[in-house]
């Protein structure tokens, strides 16, 4: 069995929650509570793309606002 976050021929989207944390996720399994897709489904490499221009600051929002 492959592991469905490294299935490099998988489809994913990726997760972000109210820190601003973000996620690969793969598309074929439910958005876990307190996630909302950021960037819709789409290949592994399109997503991880999307998580480096879009996350640039790892520091939770909680972290930064205190």
């Amino acid at each position: 069995m492959t592991n469905p976050f490294e299935d490099s021929e998988a489809a994913y989207v990726v997760l972000v929650n109210g820190e601003n944390q973000h996620s690969l996720w793969p598309a074929r399994i439910a958005v876990p509570d307190g996630w909302t897709v950021a960037h819709p489904e789409d290949t592994r490499e399109a997503c991880l793309a999307f998580v480096d221009r879009n996350w640039t600051d790892l520091m939770p929002r909680s972290a930064t606002t205190g």
